[in-house]
Order: structure tokens, then C-alpha cells, then sequence
């Protein structure tokens, strides 16, 4: 945020003439002064200065003021943040006591402010008498004025720890799809704030481009010509709100719509040219649980709790886009206990509001998920994450279970057609190992199908994934819901970073094939490369290896193995 063009327009030469005066202070003064008499060479080893609760003032609107942290490494401005900022041992920490903050900043640009006890745009004093009113005051990434005590590390790291664990982030069980920005921007024309509710617009934009390598002739036989899907796609156009009603315990609210045409998961038995992907009121009841109301995804698998553009590869595994669906209309209860180390939701869904029928005529769903952490490392830096998860159907509307080969662009691999059944019950495991930038997590689904006529069948599958952040970025785990955060980005390429980076492999596996159906069985082996530019844009490929064994749709022929291959490259950008 640089301050400019404000009604107080003489701002910069005040600014040159208190800095020139600053450094003509006699020399117990105008020495650089570090963690009180703490000096860090800043060019042998990082120097990271943190300076907590300062006070920005829009320079739009002078009644408006936004408290936030401020980072400044190796002399250079390096990020404003309304979140908690990691420290370390070394960094110098100072309480900025909500002073108000002048001067330039600019993201990897030498740092050059000072902060007044005093709101300079209503004092004008603040700046005639620097002596009396500056807090703090930095030139050429150097301090030389300072009036603030600096804090002990030691207090601050466990001040840290202590506060970690109370970020809960959102109250609902499932986060928004899309995170809010960390950064401190001039984003005015995107949220709005009151004493009564806050709400801010959400909107994310995925393209796509695929090319699908190779194919034999038995995948041929199978699926068709894969060739005829190749080219470039709008993969995901989402749009919507979300923010709080403030009540003592506020209320989180969030809509967001997307494209049916460009997106997978959200109404697939719809053809409108928008849909409503969530429709969600978030309601605080009694021992620290949520009932959240509302279209909202089912409580059951992390893979499908987690926003798909944050997952480590393009796209769910075949299992979970098979099994397990993506958003129903229902309730939900959920709640978190033993210290923050258990989690619980349970709901029960219809989607009568969208289906033609009474909720007699939909088939009606009870879902639960429950979540544990058996190991959690006194930093939080390793744990190890258990989940179970349980969905009952009464199957009163008939059964598919359908999915590509974890590309969207591509033909239907696995199909069971529609199936008449008495009910269906599906389980899922989760588990994850996490260290550091190092996450290793798997998931196993069976479905069982009561249809006598089909023999009962059972559908299955897993799925296991290795990630590594090669820029050291560690994915934080949000206690609440069970669920990981999308990969952080320690420094952007507008900081003069190179980002973050991450790579990943997966193997899953599918088993259409039991009973009386088949649907085909998939192995599939996928690696991943994601490059996070800023928090706001990343792109990222996936290369995919097929083995599909299935019967021919264009003769009689069942003893097949077919073979392809492809590759995907998607750019993601976020509002």
C-alpha cells in the first residue's frame, strides 16, 4: 500500500524534511537501535523485523482504518498481513502500540515509514512535532527512531503457539471454496464492512489446455478416440459471497454459482447454464458446534471437503468423483473436541428443492465424518490424521456411478449405468503423515449396492498421493474441519520471491467390476507439478498414465486392457 495523492499533498516533503531532520539528532539518538541493543547484520545472515498492531489508514476514505502486521526482511518491505505472522528465535519483534503508519511501502522495495501515535490525516501535529508524536521511524530499511519496546521472543513464540490453535479460521465445518487473500490490498471495491455484517465477493477462474499423448488400440475399442477431446477449456468459472452477520456469535453466510458447461461435481444431472454451488447459513449453537443449513458439500471424504483448486493434483481421484458426491441440499451438526484433536459432523441431506417430487419421492441421505489426530508434534511442524466417514442412502431415486480418468476433458471410462436398488451404504478411511513441507496422504471407499438382481454389488477404491513443497512451504492443518489449507506462499514473485512450488504423485485404483455389474476397473499413476506465483495466481501440469480393463462399447469383445496417457496444463486465478 503506498500513500499518495491524499488531501494532506505536501505528505512527501514533510516526510524528506523529518527524516533529514531524524538523522541530524544527536548520535545516542540517531544510531540504528535493533531489539534495544541488539545489532544484526542484515547482509551476512536474514534479519526479519516484525512489527505487530499498526494502524493503515485509507487515504479514500480518512474515517476508515485497518489494524495489521507489518514484515520487513533484509532491509526490504516484505508484507502486511491481518493473520499471524511465523516467527523465529532471531527475528526482532515490537508491539507498534495501533500507531498510525506513513510512508511508502512497497513490496521488495527498501523500507521507508514511520509510525505516530497520532492519526496524522485529523492531527496535523503528528507530523510538525516528530520528536514527540513518532513511535517508530524507518529509513533506507534501517531504524533510527524508536520508542516502542521490543518484545521477548520467548513470549512471543509462545504467544504464538498458544493463538495458533484458536485460528479456526471459518466457523463452518467446510471453508469457503475460495480463501481470502492474506495480503493487505486496496480491495475496497471487493468487501464491505459494517457494525451489522461484512461481506466480500469471491471469484475464481481455471483454464485449461489438454493433450492426450497416446492410446492403444484396446483403450481405443473401449472409449473411442481420445484425440477428439484434445484443445483448451474454461475448466471452472466460480463466482459468489460469503461474509458474517454479527451477532454475538456471528453467523456465516456464503452463495457461490458456477458454469454447469465448465465445471465437473456441482449438478450433473442438470443442464442450466448456472448453478448454485452453495447455498450455506453457518449458525453457533451450544459447546462449541456449528449447524450449518443450506447447499453444502457432504460431510464424508477430505478430498471432497477440500476446494479442488487446492488440492495437490488438477483433479479428484477416480474413486472419489465415482463414489462419493459432491453437494447436496441438507444439515449439518458438527463440533470439535479433546483439545482440538477430535472432530465430529454429522447431517442429513434431500435435494427435493432442485428434483421434481416431494422429499418422499428423493432419496434422502445420512452422512458423518469423524476425525483424529493420535500425533501432533509439540511445534505442530509433524502429525499423523485418522478419519472415518459414513454415507446411508435409501436409494429412492435409481443409482450411477460414473467418472473420467481423472481428466476432464476426456471420454466416460468407468459407468455402471442407472441402477435399481433397495439402498446403498458407503464407508471412507483417511489418513495422512505430515512434516513439514512433506505430506503423504491416502483415502479407501467401498460402496455397497442392496440390489439382489445385480448380485449386491460392491464398488471400491483407494488412493494414495506423495507431496513435497521444494520451496519448504508447509500446508497448515485447519483443526475443525480435518482438512489441510491450500499450499502457503512464503514469498511471491511480486516480493521479489520466486514463489511456492510443489510436486506430487498419485496412485489410485477403481473397482467397477463386481456382482452383476461392470463398470470397468482403473489404475491410474499421475504426477504433478504446481508453481504458486502469488496467493492469487498459480499454474500447474499433470501427466496421467491409464490402464482401464473394460469391455468394448463398439463389439463383444470384454477381454481388454487398454492403455493411454495425457497431459494437462491449467492456469488458476483468483479475485
Amino acid at each position: 500500500m503506498k500513500i499518495k495523492n491524499n488531501p494532506f499533498n505536501m505528505t512527501v516533503i514533510i516526510l524528506t524534511i523529518v527524516f533529514f531532520n531524524l538523522c541530524l539528532l544527536p548520535t545516542s539518538q540517531a544510531e540504528p537501535v535493533l531489539a534495544e541493543s541488539t545489532l544484526v547484520v542484515a547482509e551476512i545472515i536474514e534479519q526479519k523485523i516484525v512489527i505487530r498492531n499498526v494502524t493503515f489508514v485509507d487515504p479514500a476514505n480518512k474515517g476508515k482504518s485497518t489494524t495489521a502486521n507489518l514484515v520487513i526482511t533484509n532491509k526490504l518491505f516484505d508484507l502486511v498481513t491481518q493473520d499471524d505472522v511465523d516467527i523465529s528465535h532471531d527475528d526482532i519483534i515490537f508491539d507498534g502500540q495501533n500507531g498510525f503508519i506513513l510512508g511508502s511501502l512497497e513490496s521488495g522495495q527498501i523500507a521507508n515509514f514511520m509510525i505516530l501515535d497520532a492519526n496524522p490525516h485529523d492531527n496535523i501535529e503528528a507530523l510538525l512535532d516528530t520528536k514527540k508524536h513518532v513511535l517508530l521511524a524507518i529509513h533506507n530499511g534501517v531504524i533510527i527512531r524508536n520508542n516502542l519496546k521490543a518484545e521477548s521472543n520467548i513470549s512471543a513464540l509462545a504467544e504464538q503457539k498458544r493463538t495458533k490453535a484458536k485460528r479456526a479460521g471459518w466457523l463452518a465445518y467446510t471453508p469457503p471454496p475460495i480463501v481470502l487473500p492474506s495480503n493487505y490490498k486496496d480491495a475496497n471495491w471487493i468487501k464491505f464492512d459494517n457494525d451489522y455484517f461484512s461481506t466480500i465477493l469471491i471469484g475464481a477462474l481455471a483454464l485449461d489446455r489438454q493433450s492426450w499423448q497416446s492410446q492403444d488400440e484396446a483403450s481405443l475399442a473401449q472409449v473411442g478416440d481420445l484425440q477428439d477431446f484434445n484443445g483448451g477449456e474454461i475448466r471452472a468459472l466460480r463466482f459468489g459471497l460469503a461474509g458474517a452477520i454479527k451477532f454475538d456469535k456471528p453467523w456465516v453466510y456464503m452463495i457461490t454459482g458456477a458454469t454447469n458447461t465448465f465445471d465437473k461435481g456441482f449438478d450433473t444431472n442438470t443442464t442450466d447454464n448456472v448453478s448454485v454451488i452453495d447455498w450455506r447459513l453457518d449458525i453457533p449453537t451450544f459447546y462449541n458446534t456449528t449447524l450449518s443449513i443450506g447447499k453444502q458439500k457432504e460431510p464424508i471424504s477430505m478430498e471432497r471437503l477440500m476446494s479442488m483448486t487446492f488440492l495437490p493434483m488438477q483433479e479428484r481421484s477416480l474413486v472419489s468423483d465415482a463414489l462419493l458426491p459432491s453437494r447436496n441440499f441438507g444439515a449439518v451438526l458438527s463440533g470439535i473436541t479433546l483439545n482440538q484433536q477430535l472432530t465430529w459432523a454429522g447431517g442429513v441431506f434431500n435435494n427435493w428443492l432442485e428434483d421434481d417430487g416431494s422429499i418422499s419421492d428423493n432419496s434422502t441421505e445420512l452422512v458423518g465424518r469423524t476425525t483424529w489426530l493420535p500425533y501432533l508434534s509439540e511445534d505442530e511442524n509433524e502429525l499423523v490424521h485418522l478419519a472415518f466417514g459414513l454415507r446411508y442412502s435409501n436409494a429412492k431415486e435409481a443409482l450411477r456411478y460414473a467418472s473420467e480418468p481423472e481428466f476432464n476433458k476426456s471420454a466416460i471410462f468407468v459407468d455402471t449405468g442407472e441402477i435399481d436398488a433397495d439402498n446403498s451404504l458407503t464407508y471412507n478411511l483417511e489418513a495422512s503423515w505430515r512434516k513439514g513441507p512433506i505430506w503423504v496422504i491416502g483415502e479407501y471407499s467401498k460402496n455397497k449396492v442392496s440390489a439382489d438382481y445385480l448380485k449386491n454389488p460392491e464398488l471400491s477404491g483407494y488412493h494414495v498421493s506423495a507431496v513435497l513443497s521444494l520451496t519448504g512451504e508447509m500446508r497448515e492443518y485447519n483443526k475443525r474441519s480435518g482438512t489441510f489449507s491450500p499450499l502457503m506462499v512464503a514469498r511471491s514473485v511480486e516480493q521479489g520471491g520466486w514463489g511456492a512450488l510443489e510436486v506430487s504423485t498419485r496412485w489410485s485404483v477403481f473397482d467397477g467390476s463386481d456382482g452383476g455389474l461392470s463398470a470397468g476397473d482403473t489404475a491410474i499413476f499421475s504426477v504433478g507439478l504446481a508453481w504458486w506465483l502469488t496467493p492469487k495466481f498459480n499454474i500447474n501440469f499433470n501427466y496421467r498414465w491409464i490402464d482401464l480393463d473394460r469391455c468394448s462399447f463398439i463389439s463383444e469383445a470384454c477381454d481388454l486392457q487398454g492403455k493411454s496417457s495425457g497431459f494437462n496444463t491449467r492456469l488458476v486465478l483468483f479475485l
